[in-house]
């Protein structure tokens, strides 16, 4: 039985110096401080490419995280983190949550594809394949999710569709997402093509190479992480969370821009 008292939690963070674009760190700290106004004391474990963390303490992640980097540091990191391969998997299985934004998203895949036509391995943890390209795709990014934090009622029969908000910047065309994190986009290119889904989810783990970053410009995604988070440890999530005023504030207007234009270009 899951130790409900107990108010540690444990949050892995991978490479935070290779994989650090875009302000994706701040994913990682807008959960913490939202988990620290929740009552719970959060350890971060940074991992960097090379070291040898503890197994034993690996496995009592509560949540893991990766940001973006560069298509360098993107294959710097990827040597290192296939190693974590049968971690990762396993700890998906036991329900961890997971966020990998940015171009660290493509690592969960199969493979990926450099420009330059080098293939490496992904560690496996979707079906999905990668194949980079010179030409950069980068723009607004306006869509829907069905993703909805299972505490509350079950799903109606008509899926919830929640804005979310984001920025582009990749190279990557990606290929077999199965269940995607975005149905669709009204706005910006997805996976594979304009207006396309975007992201994979699988279970409680989530990927999307929206930038932003996408937790602070989201907060309802925001909270759908940190709901997981809790029922993992058997403890119901509140009902209503604690509000930053900023946040959604500013995520109220940065939909209501982008529906009018997306709107208008109708």
């Amino acid at each position: 039985m899951k130790d409900v008292q107990n108010k540690d939690l444990l949050f892995l963070r991978f490479y935070p110096d290779l994989m650090n674009l875009y302000g994706s760190y701040a994913n990682l700290y807008v959960l913490r401080r939202l988990t620290e106004r929740l009552g719970y004391n959060i350890k971060i474990l940074e991992i960097a490419p090379d070291e040898n963390p503890d197994a034993d303490e690996l496995s009592k992640a509560d949540f893991i995280f990766m940001g973006a980097g560069t298509e360098r540091r993107q294959r710097f990191a990827m040597r290192d983190f296939i190693r974590y391969a049968d971690l990762i998997r396993d700890l998906a299985a036991d329900g961890v949550p997971m966020l990998f934004a940015g171009n660290s998203m493509e690592l969960c895949g199969e493979s990926v594809t450099t420009a330059g036509g080098e293939a490496f391995d992904g560690i496996g943890l979707a079906k999905f394949k990668t194949v980079q390209q010179s030409r950069r795709i980068v723009g607004d990014v306006y869509g829907y999710t069905d993703y909805v934090r299972h505490d509350l009622e079950p799903a109606p029969e008509t899926p919830y569709r929640i804005p979310i908000a984001g920025f582009m910047n990749k190279s990557g065309i990606v290929t077999g997402v199965e269940t995607p994190l975005f149905n669709a986009l009204d706005m910006g290119f997805g996976n594979e093509r304009e207006k396309g889904p975007e992201g994979f989810r699988e279970n409680h783990v989530i990927g999307s190479e929206l930038t932003g970053p996408l937790l602070v410009k989201n907060p309802y995604l925001l909270e759908c992480i940190a709901a997981a988070i809790l029922n993992r440890r058997g403890v119901t999530p509140p009902e209503e969370y604690p509000v930053d005023s900023w946040a959604e504030k500013g995520c109220e207007i940065t939909l209501r821009e982008l529906d009018a234009r997306c709107h208008k270009q109708r």
